[in-house]
C-alpha cells in the first residue's frame, strides 16, 4: 500500500479525503500545521503529499521548497486561492499538480493515482544514453552529469527523459503535456515552459558544445545533442 501524506488543517476536510483515499487502497497519514508535515515527511517518506497552502506556521509554499530540497516525491497542491498566479507559483516550485478548493474528494483520488502513474510509468529504454558529459540511464531512472547525479522534480524527470528518448526531434506544447503531464491535465501549457527553465538551470554545467535544450519560437523544444 502506497502511503499518502494529507497536510490540511481543516480537520474535517482532512478526514474526508482520509477516507476516501483509504478506500482506494492508500495508507494515510494526516498532519495539520506546517511543523509537524516537516515531522511527518521525514518520519514516512511518503509517496506523495497533498498539501494546503494555508496552514499555521510554515506555509505550504515553505513546505514545498523544503520538500524539493530533499525529494522528487510528488506534490499536488490544495488551495483555496484560484487566482491563476498562485497555480503558476506552484508549478514553478516543483508542485506535480494543484487542485482548487472546494473539490470533489472523488476527483482528488483520481488525480492521485495519475500523478502517482506518470510518476512510475515513464517511457525508459533498455539501455543507457552518454550525451558527452551528461549520462542519461532510462532503466535506473537517473541523469548524472560529470559523475554527479542531477536532482529533477518528478514531473521534469518524466519530460527530460522524454526528451532524451527523442533526442533531436521537436515536441509542441501540447504533444509534451500529452506524453508527460497526460490527457486529463487541465492546466495552462505554461507548465511546459516552466519545466523548461527548472531543466536548463539543472543543465546549465553542460557544455554547449555536447548540447542543449532549443526553443523553437512557435513550434516547441528539442534536446540538441552534438554527437
Amino acid at each position: 500500500m502506497k502511503n499518502i501524506l494529507i497536510v490540511e488543517d481543516e480537520l474535517p476536510i482532512s478526514r474526508v479525503l482520509k477516507a476516501y483515499l483509504e478506500k482506494s487502497q492508500f495508507q494515510v497519514e494526516q498532519a495539520f500545521t506546517g511543523d509537524e508535515a516537516v515531522r511527518k515527511f521525514d518520519a514516512v517518506s511518503p509517496a506523495l503529499v497533498l498539501l494546503d497552502v494555508m496552514l499555521p506556521g510554515r506555509s505550504g509554499w515553505s513546505i514545498l521548497e523544503y520538500i524539493r530540497k530533499k525529494s522528487s516525491c510528488p506534490v499536488i497542491m490544495l488551495t483555496a486561492l484560484g487566482q491563476i498566479d498562485n497555480k503558476l507559483m506552484g508549478l514553478h516550485q516543483g508542485a506535480d499538480d494543484y487542485i482548487t478548493k472546494p473539490f470533489i474528494a472523488d476527483e482528488v483520488v483520481a488525480r492521485v493515482q495519475a500523478v502517482l502513474r506518470r510518476s512510475t510509468n515513464i517511457t525508459r529504454g533498455n539501455s543507457l544514453k552518454q550525451f558527452g558529459s551528461l549520462k542519461v540511464d532510462f532503466k535506473a531512472y537517473t541523469v548524472t552529469l560529470h559523475g554527479i547525479e542531477l536532482a529533477f522534480t518528478p514531473k521534469d524527470l518524466s519530460l527530460f527523459l522524454f526528451l532524451a528518448q527523442y533526442k533531436n526531434q521537436t515536441f509542441t506544447r501540447e504533444q509534451l503535456i500529452e506524453q508527460v503531464w497526460g490527457m486529463d491535465y487541465e492546466g495552462s501549457d505554461r507548465a511546459v515552459d516552466l519545466a523548461i527553465k527548472r531543466i536548463r538551470r539543472s543543465l546549465e554545467n553542460w557544455p554547449a558544445s555536447e548540447g542543449e535544450i532549443r526553443t523553437y519560437r512557435g513550434l516547441g523544444y528539442k534536446l540538441c545533442v552534438y554527437e
